[in-house]
């Protein structure tokens, strides 16, 4: 009889990830830099975060912690960012604990990653140019605030710091309030900047195999950031139009917005064409008010936006939003219940 092996359902799992065998000396903390590095843990890279008991990371006291129970090591914030990682402790502050750095750098390191302000480094003697004399092809990547080469480079910042001054933070909120900072588990920055942070480093891991030659990446958060918003740049500079807040407003959905529901939830609903216009004027029954001609074109619906929400609002309230949604959903209407964590819970089709 002919044996026929049975597929290995771990195949996978064996699989080499596509980032093995790279190893990294993380000197970052808190959100952006911890997230960067995640990246490369989740791909296959050896991690080792660099930590002292003296100054814990912050974000090992913050909540939600396991089992309600404050502590450095039960944080989900850190874990967040920092799962798949290794850690160990040195103290920066004496010979023995740079001599420590120094050596995990030259003797095992591809890539050192650190989100200190200018001249951190520098001083302990781990700046690249003292590195890289010993080895040319070693990796680094400073992403501090404000980068290297400019009048803020020694400034320190949080993304709620940056957000404000990149122009973010001056567009969230209603018009006719004050602009809404995004709290500290929500800065706009911290899911902006390990994105570009790390494609930086993947293309200095791409140049060292194709040169042998390592690279210093003087990384700015801030002008990451800012790249988000170069549409309202380009349209505040070339056309002189400078963007506002506007609550749950879209330049081109519209309605556009949360409305509230029977079972006192919210639904999210976002009318991005003409088409999908007409779809939830069937679903509305295509009362009078919905039937107006010039409510037919974004034009005209953006003229009238106010009304037409109310109007909407007053028949969301009709119906429970589960069922609502369904309903939109089926026409091809986008729409989505505005679900808290414990509704997120209890969902039996997220959560098995």
């Amino acid at each position: 009889m002919r044996h026929h092996s049975r597929p290995d359902p771990f195949h996978a799992l064996q699989t080499p990830l596509p980032l093995s065998g790279v190893r990294i000396v993380d000197f970052t903390w808190v959100a952006a830099g911890p997230a960067t590095t995640r990246y490369f843990a989740d791909f296959g890279a050896t991690v080792l975060r660099i930590e002292t008991s003296v100054y814990p990371d912050p974000w090992r006291n913050s909540a939600p912690f396991a089992s309600n129970i404050p502590g450095p090591n039960r944080s989900g914030a850190f874990a967040l960012v920092n799962a798949g990682k290794r850690s160990i402790t040195l103290n920066m502050r004496t010979p023995e604990g740079v001599g420590l750095a120094r050596r995990l750098i030259l003797e095992w390191a591809d890539a050192v990653v650190d989100s200190f302000t200018a001249g951190v480094m520098e001083r302990w003697g781990l700046g690249y140019d003292a590195l890289s004399r010993e080895r040319p092809d070693l990796i680094m990547l400073s992403m501090s605030t404000f980068g290297r080469g400019n009048p803020l480079e020694s400034l320190p910042g949080f993304g709620p710091l940056i957000t404000a001054l990149v122009g973010i933070t001056n567009l969230a909120g209603w018009p006719d309030r004050t602009p809404v900072p995004p709290g500290p588990s929500a800065t706009y920055t911290d899911f902006i900047v390990p994105r570009q942070a790390a494609m930086a480093l993947v293309s200095a891991l791409d140049y060292r195999e194709r040169t042998g030659r390592g690279v210093y990446i003087p990384f700015s958060q801030f002008l990451a950031s800012l790249h988000l918003l170069a549409p309202l740049l380009l349209d505040a500079l070339e056309n002189g139009r400078e963007a506002q807040r506007q609550g749950n407003r879209d330049t081109v959905c519209v309605p556009h917005g949360c409305f509230p529901c029977a079972d006192g939830e919210w639904l999210a609903i976002a009318v991005e064409s003409d088409a999908q216009w007409q779809a939830l004027r069937r679903v509305l029954g295509c009362p009078d008010w919905a039937s107006d001609p010039s409510l037919d074109t974004i034009l005209g619906r953006k003229a009238q936006e106010e009304a037409l929400e109310s109007r909407l609002a007053e028949w969301t309230r009709q119906y429970p939003s589960e069922a609502l949604m369904e309903r939109l959903q089926q026409v091809g209407v986008p729409a989505g219940v505005c679900r808290s964590a414990k509704g997120l819970l209890h969902d039996p089709q997220l959560v098995h």
